[in-house]
């Protein structure tokens, strides 16, 4: 098949450090090229891909303030879908936007939806809700109102992170400084249980992270890492007792959710959106309502067995099975079985499922 992949332009392909939806780009096309497929991957001039790159954006918006977004998104976005024809299957990781060209293409376009950033951009996606065909990335985060083609969770490269079987004696915080993240939250649990945290991840928000997280920093007890690239970012999830995930909104998956699970990190995790899909209770960590339910968890991971962990991860969150799960609903498309509002069968149109 000859795909396109459209990838956002925020980061670079595959990023730095941050940038979970070009990650995901990134590990798409390389699993489709890796799987035969003849793949062009849409992204900032300075990405990698053992495709072909296409690109007209020389680097990252949010590395380089002279880029305006909506300038560089609109040309980035109308490059693709001017060589639309060039695929058979057009699939855009880019949120909302390209939608709004799928009635001037011929080509089918997949959007995955990372998720809703507000409820005012639903609109976007009911409107071609009769042309594209949407994929969740996790159940917990459908919206009821459209029609989805599959649900396809995130995969990883399994061999990027390493089963660790004997952990060090402290907790990670791994993700944004935000708070819809928790990272104030983890240092409360930390200290309600007596452990040292670590704490890692880009600041996303300064004056959160400023008034809820860097005075508590010691230096000691509680530790910031920075960003964390992918070496550091393993050696940090393998070596966690467990990985605090104290969310405060509702998810719509969590890589770090699956990488710790993969290293054999158990997840204590607060029972907010896709949570109860990526962990699996009191067998890989702990799905909990609350600080001080955490807290409680804390003192039992070592219930958890950590080679569970990584055979529950590696059954379902890696990047071969996304791939595959990928490469079948394209299938489907291309024979027929799927049309954008529903599944084809004997002529009678049925909701998807």
């Amino acid at each position: 098949m000859k795909i396109g992949i459209i990838a956002p332009i925020a980061w670079r392909t595959p990023p730095r450090h941050y940038g979970p939806w070009e990650r995901i780009a990134h590990l798409h096309a390389e699993g489709l090229v890796a799987a035969g497929e003849e793949v062009t991957l849409f992204a900032t001039q300075d990405s990698r891909t053992s495709g072909r790159l296409s690109a007209v954006c020389p680097r990252p918006y949010e590395e380089d303030e002279s880029l305006d977004p909506k300038v560089w998104e609109c040309l980035h976005i109308a490059h693709a879908m001017e060589h639309a024809g060039e695929f058979e299957i057009l699939h855009n990781h880019f949120d909302f936007l390209p939608l709004s060209y799928s009635l001037l293409i011929e080509t089918p376009l997949v959007t995955t939806i990372h998720g809703f950033s507000s409820p005012r951009i639903l609109p976007a996606y009911r409107a071609y809700d009769n042309r594209a065909y949407y994929v969740s990335i996790s159940d917990a985060d459908r919206a009821p109102e459209l029609s989805y083609a599959a649900t396809v969770y995130h995969g990883l490269p399994i061999e990027q992170f390493p089963f660790s079987p004997d952990p060090a004696d402290y907790l990670l915080f791994f993700g944004r400084i935000h708070h819809d993240k928790g990272t104030r939250e983890a240092i409360e649990i930390a200290r309600r249980a007596g452990m040292r945290l670590r704490i890692a991840g880009i600041v996303q928000d300064r004056q959160y992270h400023e008034r809820e997280v860097l005075p508590h920093v010691d230096g000691r007890r509680i530790t910031y890492e920075g960003p964390a690239g992918p070496e550091e970012r393993r050696r940090l999830l393998g070596g966690a007792l467990a990985l605090l995930h104290p969310i405060n909104f509702a998810e719509p998956f969590g890589l770090s959710v699956a990488e710790a699970m993969l290293c054999g990190t158990p997840v204590i995790a607060f029972n907010r959106g896709s949570m109860p899909e990526l962990i699996r209770h009191r067998r890989t960590g702990f799905l909990v309502n609350g600080i001080e339910e955490a807290v409680e968890a804390v003192g039992r991971v070592g219930e958890i067995r950590r080679s569970d962990c990584r055979d529950w991860a590696a059954a379902r969150f890696t990047a071969e099975r996304m791939v595959e799960d990928y490469r079948t609903l394209y299938r489907r498309i291309l024979a027929g079985e799927l049309t954008p509002m529903g599944v084809a069968c004997g002529g009678v149109r049925k909701p998807r499922v």
